[in-house]
Parts: structure tokens; sequence; C-alpha cells
């Protein structure tokens, strides 16, 4: 891993985790025009940590509000003092996110007749061999954000007709549990395909489920949150100390580099995608996503029928 790559991937990974246009579709486009076929799973891990700080710059406030909340559910929980009909909304918040994170453990789920578990797909469709996939999710992106788009207008128009005004736009602002569970398994599907924007998908269910689309931002933020934690330290894991014990080789500062960039550029695109989505200016992302998506499968269908990769002239892998 050289600085040139780090900072082209940690920029990208920046803008891309958190803007609805999805990471690692954008990174395996950027490995696929540069040849970049190495398989560094620290830097990834690395790059994640770097996105989960920005998050936290953004709402560490929100964030401490919610852990203090979850020790003292616990603790009323110990005691019998927990009632569900009568938490407050940061214990709500709390208890959404636990709930829209369950549907996570179906990804371990294994294949059956292979060796695969459903989360192994998402390497599988990375590879340049499943470059079509990467357009078809974009498109699929686009599609999803259009209708979030048109919802969220029917949803004012409803509330605007009702005489109802709510600063922060129309719609509800606490989830229940069937908002968390569509919202998981929305987060769900979008982890096998890259190209499907995890924060813009999980952004469009909870607007279809008519929540309050700042509202359902920063849920959907912060349910990416233990994600990114658990693929972490998961990955990490895996990094470290791999199944064939070969000893692991790390060039920190190309590492650190990307973290770092990662971090900052993830920082502004969080604080970009909240004031978009408030101006209604959302259709900035339906129409780029469109765009690279239709371009990226015509790529792929070239590539398909003469069997390498334009950009690098390799033979495609599957």
């Amino acid at each position: 891993m050289d600085i040139f790559s780090a900072i082209i991937q940690g920029i990208i990974q920046g803008l891309t985790e958190f803007l609805p246009v999805s990471s690692s579709g954008h990174l395996t486009i950027t490995q696929h025009i540069f040849g970049m076929q190495e398989d560094n799973l620290f830097f990834s891990v690395m790059l994640h940590i770097g996105t989960l700080a920005a998050v936290i710059g953004v709402y560490v406030k929100l964030i401490a509000k919610l852990l203090k909340a979850f020790g003292l559910m616990i603790k009323d929980i110990f005691t019998g003092k927990f009632k569900w009909s009568k938490m407050d909304k940061e214990r709500n918040m709390v208890m959404m996110l636990i709930i829209g994170l369950v549907p996570l453990f179906l990804l371990f789920i294994p294949i059956p007749g292979t060796d695969m578990k459903i989360k192994d797909l998402a390497d599988m469709f990375s590879k340049s061999g499943y470059f079509i996939v990467i357009g078809i999710s974009l498109l699929t992106t686009s599609l999803l954000l259009l209708l979030g788009d048109l919802k969220n207008k029917h949803t004012t128009r409803l509330y605007e007709e009702k005489g109802i005004l709510q600063n922060g736009g129309a719609g509800r602002k606490k989830y229940n549990v069937i908002d968390a569970v569509t919202v998981g398994l929305t987060q769900c599907c979008a982890a096998i395909f890259p190209g499907v924007s995890r924060s813009g998908s999980t952004l469009v269910a909870s607007e279809l489920r008519g929540i309050n689309k700042q509202a359902a931002l920063d849920y959907s933020f912060l349910l990416g949150t233990p994600a990114i934690v658990a693929a972490a330290l998961l990955e990490g894991k895996d990094a470290l100390f791999p199944d064939n014990g070969e000893k692991v080789s790390i060039d920190y500062i190309p590492v650190l580099l990307g973290m770092i960039i990662a971090a900052l550029v993830g920082f502004v695109a969080i604080k970009l995608f909240k004031w978009l989505l408030k101006t209604d200016r959302m259709y900035v992302f339906i129409i780029y996503t469109a765009i690279v998506g239709a371009a990226i499968l015509t790529i792929s269908i070239v590539e398909l029928i003469n069997g390498v990769n334009i950009f690098t002239g390799q033979p495609l892998i599957f």
C-alpha cells in the first residue's frame, strides 16, 4: 500500500461511507480502474475506524446521552423498574437501535452447498468479474433515493394539509419495533451488495415508514456505528491473525494517513448530507448514482464480452 493509494481510498471512504452513494461500491470502482487488486484487510479496518471517529465527532453529545440512558435502563431492568410504555426518547432510541441491529446476525447464516456465509457474498461481488453488480446496485440506490424523496414530499403535503408544522420536516420522530426491524433488514441487504448505499437505503426505509427525514438520518448514522465497531473487531482479528498463520507486515504510515483522511472527510460528509437533506437537495445523489450506475453497467457489459478489465487489460477475476 503506497501513500497515493492510501490518500485516494481514505478520501473515497470518508465521502462515500456517509453520503448515499455506497463506499464499498466506490472503493471497488477505484480498485478496478487503478488495478488495486491487493486484499489489504487491515487497511480496510483502519479506514472504518476513521469513519467511526467521524460519526462520534458529529454525534458525541447524543451518543453520550444514549450511553447514559442505556446504563440506567439496564439498572431498571435488573431492579424490576423498567416499563416499555414509559420509555423517554433516549431510551426508545437505544431500544430501537438494539432491535435494528439484530437482523445483522442473518449475515452469518451459511449458504447451503458452499463454505460461504451470506456476508461473504459482498467479497465475491467485489471481484472484477462481478463488476456488473456494482452498476446494477448503484442504479438500485438511485431508485431507492427517488422513492424516499417522493415519500417524504408526500408526507410533508399530508402534514401541511392537516395544518401540522414541524421543525426538521414532517413525519414521526419516534421509532417503533416494526420501523427498527424494517431498517435493520434493509441494512442487512445493503451489506451484501457493493453499490447499494447503507446510509441511503436505511434512510429510505425509515422515510417509507413515515419517519421524519432528519430523525431518519440520525438513526441511520447511529445504527451504522455498532456495525462499524463489530466489523472492525471481526475483520481486525482476521487481518492481524490470519488462518494461514502467516506473519502480517504492516506499513503504518500509509495506514494512519488513510485513517486520518477518512475521519476528516467523513466528518465533512456527514455535515454535508444533513444540510442537503434539510434543504431538499437529494436529487443530487439520485442523479449522480443513476449516471455512475449506468456508466458502470455499460463498461461491465463490454468487459464481460471481452473477458478483460478495459482499464488495466487484466483478465477478469471470478
